[in-house]
């Protein structure tokens, strides 16, 4: 986790003109950028000019950056506008091809001959959880990824989105229980259709809403008094718990060292054009 009062002594020699302070605290953030370039766009060559533009917009923009918002709020809007001009260039067919291989990845993240606990531990729990987030439509993975893996307030996630706050949370809750559904077989989970629909069906959205605040104290003790009692919805929220804690400590798709290298190099070249 970046120290927030580094990037604010950076930010004030950025908007100065220092281009040291420039480089160093957009290389800072450029992970993050990276990351939600590839849960977006879902392609390694859109998600590093994803990277490139955003960044050498943020340095174009930084001496005007009064920060209104968050520099993350910030940087993650340009982000996300790129990310939108990729997707609308994508064409239905790579699209569908896209699909396909993460619904393999999920297929093959589940060997019948590992045991949960081993599949929970090991590499096959984040490809299964990485396809279970690609698999989302774009509106309700952005608010997944920027609420759950990049950590972001929902008012801030409302910000980068443009839209309200009780929108954010919507999706959020939607985006949850679908990631939480695609992860039961890894989780080593029965499904609510093997269950034979004995999960209470709002348990899941209900507990989302919990994490966010989003019940009355009412509300809450009902659902806490039902848990008590009721072992597979306990569980079902257990592994909810899981899949956030997933999401939060996942840091997949970190930026390789020949694109770190090609948008330094961008990025200073067009520092020196202002020279």
């Amino acid at each position: 986790m970046k120290d927030p009062a580094d990037d604010a002594v950076l930010l004030e020699s950025a908007r100065s003109g220092d281009r040291s302070a420039i480089e160093q605290l957009l290389t800072r953030h450029q992970g993050r950028v990276y990351r939600f370039g590839m849960k977006m766009c879902r392609d390694s060559e859109d998600a590093k000019d994803v990277l490139q533009d955003t960044l050498l917009a943020a340095a174009r923009g930084l001496p005007e950056f009064r920060g209104a918002s968050s520099l993350s709020s910030w940087l993650f809007t340009i982000a996300r506008s790129y990310c939108i001009k990729k997707r609308r260039k994508t064409s239905r067919g790579a699209a569908l091809a896209r699909s396909s291989q993460e619904t393999s990845d999920l297929e093959a993240a589940v060997d019948p001959g590992v045991a949960p606990d081993e599949l929970a531990s090991g590499r096959e729990l984040g490809v299964a959880l990485d396809a279970a987030i690609d698999a989302l439509d774009p509106t309700s993975r952005e608010v997944l990824v920027l609420r759950d893996v990049e950590g972001l307030s929902a008012p801030e996630v409302a910000q980068v989105l443009g839209i309200s706050v009780d929108a954010v949370k919507s999706r959020l809750h939607r985006a949850r229980v679908a990631v939480r559904a695609k992860l039961a077989p890894v989780l080593g989970l029965p499904s609510e259709e093997a269950a034979g629909g004995r999960t209470c069906p709002d348990v899941l959205a209900a507990f989302s809403r919990h994490l966010e605040g989003d019940i009355s104290a009412d509300a809450c003790a009902r659902m806490e008094e039902h848990l008590t009692g009721c072992a597979r919805c306990r569980g079902a929220c257990d592994s909810l718990k899981q899949t956030l804690a997933l999401c939060r400590t996942t840091r997949s798709a970190e930026v390789p060292p020949q694109v770190q290298a090609l948008v330094r190099a961008a990025l200073r070249g067009l520092l020196t054009e202002g020279t």
